[in-house]
């Protein structure tokens, strides 16, 4: 029997596209009365929208007791972009349970945030939540100027061609003095450059960042030995539970 994490149902109750490339979805109703936030501004939780079974990972730009919002970057394709592009409002998607790594030590006089839209809004609700002096990069391909909180000390780059740059840009920052906490998430492969750079040329301790890849620029939609869709129809259609449903697919996994 496969373990899971505690799950949620949600309606979508709002939708508002914030540029090209990000769209607003604020979630509520009854099924996320029992939520626990960790409290910590990077908090993460699954999100499986309307025929699938495949989870993708969104942080929770706010959550006040009864609305979540995600702030979902779309693609050209994807399992949540097409979902995500359509009039989803009204529709139940399933929430799974909050986590989060940020960690900032209690000597830290600054904080340093990095990314790319995938890593905006939590930089927003981490620069919303701490009390030290914060800078951000931030590398995006929209206008968002009016995303992060207002008097945000944040440089706006641009992304790149066919990705992203942020390594280069961590191996130019003038870092402040005294000890701080440097935050980072974005694409895989800059992120191990700059775990590297932080360990070998900065010689930073572990405890002093937190750098999360979030994506990989070369990974491309990997074929599923079982497509989900059907069998959610067939599902549905013949009245059966989320749970059983769930169980018919791992069990067509497993014979395949």
């Amino acid at each position: 029997m496969s373990t899971r994490a505690r799950q949620y149902p949600a309606e979508v109750l709002r939708r508002e596209q914030l540029s090209e490339h990000l769209v607003r979805l604020v979630l509520g109703g009854e099924g996320l009365g029992d939520f626990v936030s960790t409290d910590l501004p990077d908090e993460w939780v699954g999100l499986v929208v309307p025929g699938q079974f495949q989870v993708r990972y969104y942080t929770v730009r706010s959550w006040d007791g009864s609305e979540m919002v995600l702030d979902v970057v779309v693609h050209e394709t994807g399992l949540v972009t097409e979902w995500a592009r359509g009039d989803c409002v009204g529709e139940t998607v399933t929430i799974t349970e909050a986590k989060a790594s940020f960690a900032m030590p209690d000597e830290a006089q600054w904080v340093l945030l990095v990314g790319d839209l995938t890593a905006l809004p939590a930089m927003a609700r981490i620069t919303e939540s701490v009390k030290v002096p914060t800078r951000i990069w931030a590398e995006v391909p929209d206008d968002l100027a009016g995303y992060l909180p207002v008097g945000s000390d944040v440089t706006w780059l641009d992304t790149p061609p066919g990705g992203s740059a942020l390594a280069e840009t961590v191996e130019t920052i003038d870092w402040p003095q005294g000890s701080g906490y440097f935050w980072m998430a974005g694409e895989s492969a800059q992120m191990r450059a700059i775990r590297k750079h932080l360990m070998r040329v900065r010689q930073m301790p572990s405890s002093d960042y937190d750098v999360m890849g979030y994506w990989r620029s070369t990974a491309g939609r990997q074929p599923r030995a079982v497509d989900p869709a059907p069998i959610h129809r067939a599902g549905k259609a013949s009245g059966k539970s989320d749970q059983q449903i769930w169980a018919d697919y791992d069990a067509a996994r497993e014979e395949s």
